[in-house]
């Protein structure tokens, strides 16, 4: 009876032990998790295709090297975007121009965020990012990891004083709902629930319903509550159409 006893003792260690290995402790597990999820370890070296708002994207990512594409058709032909590791690049069709001073940060940002919501949660582990682990909550009964993100001042870009927040099912690891204040046009507060899942060639996309509070100044934290209790305005839905990938082989 002593040694059946010991034996379940010893295996409640164990089992306790295993728990708490496999349950993330910090914010940076919890997005590693999540990225590991949504790329399966295929977003640094492929090819990523898509349209968005009768514009055409395209992410070139292969050994820390990115280009992303945008192009566009008005009445004076097609202009194409170019933003890579060497900086930006306009052209009006096919022949490049120069871009204003005043007008390359505006174009890179306009790129870069369109890059970086399709393809969330990676982009999170870049050097600028910081994460906080926040209270857990419930939305529609399900668990959410709550994780807050904020950027430095060098590397997070001309919006670095722009906050988000992260809400990380605690067991699927999928971000389903997110939100961020911004400051830029007089500021604002948004909040995106996600849906439309799909994975193409092992990367998963979502698209987005698109809300605002009434106030701006709701804390981004309790967003969520507002959404369970109708208090938020929708405003449109965000989504990425004719979605391709093709990977580059992997190196060993």
């Amino acid at each position: 009876m002593k040694n059946l006893l010991l034996l379940v003792l010893i295996l409640t260690i164990f089992a306790c032990r295993e728990t708490e290995t496999k349950a993330p402790g910090t914010a940076q597990q919890i997005i590693d998790l999540a990225i590991e999820n949504a790329c399966g370890g295929n977003c640094d070296s492929s090819v990523i295709s898509f349209d968005f708002r009768d514009k055409a994207y395209q992410a070139v990512r292969l050994n820390g090297s990115y280009k992303y594409t945008r192009v566009a058709k008005d009445s004076l032909g097609t202009i194409t975007d170019v933003l890579s590791n060497d900086g930006l690049k306009r052209y009006m069709n096919e022949v490049e121009v120069a871009v204003e001073d005043s007008l390359v940060t505006s174009i890179s940002d306009g790129v870069n965020s369109v890059f970086y919501f399709a393809q969330l949660p990676y982009g999170l582990n870049d050097k600028a990012v910081k994460k906080k682990l926040l209270d857990d909550v419930t939305i529609h009964g399900a668990p959410y990891y709550s994780i807050k993100v904020t950027f430095s001042e060098d590397g997070g870009g001309t919006d670095f004083d722009d906050e988000f927040m992260y809400w990380i099912h605690k067991t699927n690891y999928t971000v389903d709902f997110l939100a961020y204040s911004y400051a830029t046009n007089g500021g604002g507060i948004r909040f995106r629930e996600a849906y439309n899942p799909r994975v193409v060639d092992g990367i998963r996309f979502v698209d987005y319903r698109n809300f605002k509070p009434m106030s701006l100044k709701s804390a981004i934290e309790t967003l969520p509550r507002l959404f369970e209790n109708k208090g938020l305005t929708l405003l449109s839905s965000i989504q990425t159409e004719n979605v391709t990938v093709s990977l580059f082989p992997k190196t060993h």
